[in-house]
C-alpha cells in the first residue's frame, strides 16, 4: 500500500482511542548565565506552548491524517483539563472526558533552545473507578462505525484490568481491531489483542527478561511474547535502529529507521501506534502498515516534543526512501 492510497482510505476510517490523556507544556527560553544562588542555569523565559500528549497525541496523529477520531480519557476539574479539552476539540476530535477528582496529568518541559533542562510532572495516579468504567462501557456500546480501537497505556490509571477485559471481549464481539501501546504493569494482561507496539525496554521488562543485546535475542523475545499473549502481530520499536515486525512466531522482519538523525523521540511511539493501526484498518498487511508507521516516526523525531505527522511529510518521506 502506497502512502497516497493509505491517505485516501484514512479519511473514510473511524478509530477510537482510549487511554491516559496528558497535557504537555513547553517553556522555551535562553540561558546566558548561572545563578549566583546555586549552580543552576538561569532561563530567560520567552514563550510557552501546550500540546495534547499521551493518548491525546495518538489522536492528533490520526486527525492529522484526516481520520475520524474519538477519544475516551480523563482530565481534572482544572485549567489544564479545560486546555486539553480545547486542544482536542480544536482538531475536530470527539471526546468523552471523565472527571473523577484527580488532577490532569501535566508534564512541563523547560528548554533552552533545543536542549531540555528540566521536566516537571504533576499527576496523581489512581485507578479508574467502577462508575467511570461503567460510563466508558456505555459509550462504547453506543458507538457505531469504529474500525479499530487503540489503547494508549501510560500507566496513569485510566487503563485498568477491568477495562482491558471489557475491551478484549468487546473487540471480539464487534470484530473490531484492537491494538495496544502497553506499559509494563499491564503487559501480560493484553492476551488476545490484534497487535502490541512496545519499545524494547517495555517488551523485555513486561516479560521479566534482561534487555536483548542483538537481533537474535530480540527475535527470541518477540517470539516469546507472541506465544505467551497470543496476539496476532507484534511490533517492537527500537529507536534509532527502527523496528522489529513479527508476523508470527519465527517470522520477524527488521525495518531500519527512516531517519538516522534523531532530534526528539518524545511521542514517537504515539505516532507508530496511530499510523500502524490506521493502516491496518485501511486494509494494509502488517508489514506494509509497519513501513508506513516507520516513515511517520521518521517525520516526528525531527520535531520538538510530541508531534503529529502530516500527509505531506508522509508522501515526501516515501518518495525519499524510494530514491535511496
Amino acid at each position: 500500500m502506497t502512502a497516497r492510497t493509505f491517505l485516501r482510505l484514512a479519511s473514510r476510517t473511524k478509530i477510537l482511542v482510549i487511554g491516559d490523556l496528558i497535557l504537555d507544556k513547553y517553556l522555551f527560553g535562553t540561558v546566558a548565565r548561572i545563578s549566583p544562588e546555586a549552580p543552576v542555569p538561569v532561563l530567560a523565559a520567552e514563550r510557552e506552548e501546550a500540546k495534547a500528549g499521551g493518548a491525546g497525541n495518538v489522536c492528533l496523529n490520526l486527525a492529522s491524517l484526516r481520520c475520524k477520531t474519538v477519544v475516551i480519557g480523563r482530565v481534572g476539574n482544572d485549567e489544564e483539563g479545560s486546555r486539553l479539552d480545547a486542544l482536542l476539540a480544536g482538531q475536530g476530535i470527539d471526546s468523552l472526558l471523565i472527571r473523577d477528582g484527580a488532577p490532569t496529568t501535566t508534564k512541563t518541559r523547560v528548554l533552552a533552545g533545543s536542549q531540555q533542562l528540566l521536566r516537571i510532572d504533576r499527576e496523581k495516579v489512581t485507578p479508574l473507578s467502577a462508575s467511570a468504567l461503567h460510563a466508558v462501557e456505555n459509550r462504547l456500546e453506543r458507538e457505531k462505525g469504529i474500525s479499530a480501537i487503540i489503547v494508549s497505556d501510560y500507566g496513569k490509571g485510566m487503563v485498568t484490568p477491568g477495562l482491558i477485559r471489557f475491551l478484549v471481549r468487546y473487540a471480539a464481539r464487534r470484530r473490531v481491531l484492537l491494538t495496544v501501546d502497553p506499559k509494563v504493569e499491564h503487559f501480560k494482561r493484553y492476551r488476545g489483542v490484534a497487535c502490541l507496539t512496545p519499545n524494547l525496554t517495555e517488551a523485555s521488562a513486561g516479560m521479566g527478561r534482561l534487555m536483548p543485546k542483538d537481533e537474535r535475542q530480540i527475535a527470541c523475545l518477540g517470539n516469546s511474547i507472541l506465544r505467551t499473549l497470543r496476539c496476532r502481530y507484534l511490533v517492537i520499536t527500537l529507536g534509532k535502529d527502527g523496528m522489529a515486525v513479527f508476523r508470527k512466531p519465527g517470522d520477524v522482519v527488521h525495518l531500519p529507521a527512516a531517519r538516522k538523525e534523531v532530534f526528539d523521540v518524545t511521542g514517537a511511539g504515539d505516532t507508530v501506534i496511530a499510523v500502524l493501526t490506521l493502516a491496518l484498518a485501511c486494509g494494509a498487511d502488517i508489514l506494509s502498515a509497519a513501513r508506513i508507521a516507520n516513515l511517520a516516526a521518521g517525520a516526528v523525531v525531527q520535531k520538538v516534543g510530541a508531534a503529529a505527522v502530516t500527509p505531506e511529510e508522509l508522501i515526501a518521506l516515501e518518495q525519499e526512501s524510494r530514491a535511496v
